[in-house]
């Protein structure tokens, strides 16, 4: 049985102040999943800059290939990087690097290489001056496009990225071999999960790609 819901349920709490406020309560209602990256680029100074994603698609038109990173704060480093060197790289990591990609988030000091502190190998990205992550086994070397807020005033804009070089690892490519999906392919960012009736959550994890016929 469907059930309507057009406001927040009662059973939703906040965790923290804000919390419905900044994400939304659809998203843990809806907990859409989408997939996780991280966003390499170079500060000011010259160190490395990393963001791990997530709340993001891709499109095609005219025979370009968009990203859409749908929430990117005007505080953010990544922000300021990519105002000021207008490209970047998006590093598709497999679920045994994980780990390493997380520590990005702690490791985001002006002043530090975010990717190598990190525990990550930084390789030259070719048509942009961008760092890429060679652990990751996609890299899509992107050009800026345009930003627009997500609703007028916001700090959180949507940016769009357009595709100029992508490399690809050939065990990945090749699906007789590790493939693009399953456990060791493309990693989604499940979000944190409510019972509307009740109001029980569930932890945000990480989920895989399953191909059925």
């Amino acid at each position: 049985m469907k059930k309507e819901f057009s406001c927040k349920p009662e059973s939703f709490t906040e965790t923290w102040p804000g919390q419905m406020e900044w994400f939304s309560w659809h998203y843990y209602l809806a907990a859409i999943p989408s997939p996780v990256f991280l966003v390499t680029s170079y500060k000011s100074n010259g160190t490395e800059n990393a963001a791990l994603q997530s709340w993001s698609t891709f499109t095609a038109t005219g025979g370009e290939y968009i990203c859409l990173l749908g929430s990117v704060s005007k505080s953010q480093h990544l922000y300021q990087t990519l105002k000021e060197t207008r490209c970047c790289v998006l590093n598709f990591p497999s679920k045994d690097i994980y780990d390493k990609c997380l520590k990005t988030i702690d490791n985001n000091d002006f002043d530090k290489d975010e990717i190598t502190v990190s525990g990550l190998t930084v390789e030259k990205a070719v048509k942009v001056n961008a760092p890429r992550v060679k652990e990751c086994f996609l890299n899509v070397e992107c050009e800026f496009l345009w930003e627009h807020e997500l609703v007028p005033g916001s700090q959180i804009v949507t940016i769009a990225l357009k595709a100029v070089n992508v490399a690809m690892d050939s065990e990945h490519y090749d699906e007789n071999k590790l493939g693009r999906y399953g456990k060791t392919g493309y990693i989604y960012n499940v979000h944190s999960r409510q019972n509307p009736d009740t109001g029980e959550a569930y932890p945000e994890c990480l989920g895989v790609l399953e191909i059925t016929e």
